[in-house]
């Protein structure tokens, strides 16, 4: 199955989440779905580099996708082989991250989605 159709560094929208618990989306307006961006400082440029080092530190997760201020990224799981899609839109003038983690398959995810973006946040901050 392929990933749906997501936002580009354009438009700076994600593609909505589902109704279905396995998405988290900073801009979702469903309470269930939403999880919060990622605030970051200094340049979008370095803000880039800074997320690109953490994605390629997941285990499983690769960057399959990259524009000037877009990533999208898979990250497979370990034991039944499921690929997530995660998308990322850097907002210079808000200084935001918008983040998008979902299933491609299934219906819940039992909170992957949402631990995934809370540990990409931490890796993030840690970062100098």
């Amino acid at each position: 199955m392929s990933p749906p159709a997501a936002g580009n560094s354009t438009d700076k929208r994600l593609a909505p989440c589902p109704s279905s618990p396995n998405c988290v989306s900073s801009q979702s307006k469903d309470p269930d779905h939403y999880i919060d961006p990622l605030a970051f400082h200094g340049s979008p440029e370095d803000t880039k580099t800074r997320l690109k080092h953490v994605l390629t530190s997941l285990p499983r997760t690769i960057i399959v996708e990259e524009g000037p201020t877009y990533l999208r990224a898979e990250s497979t799981s370990l034991i039944f082989r499921f690929t997530d899609d995660l998308d990322f839109v850097i907002d210079a003038e808000q200084q935001l991250i918008h983040v998008r983690s979902a299933s491609r398959v299934g219906y819940s995810d039992l909170g992957a989605n949402r631990k995934r973006i809370e540990a990409i946040r931490q890796r993030f901050h840690r970062q100098p």
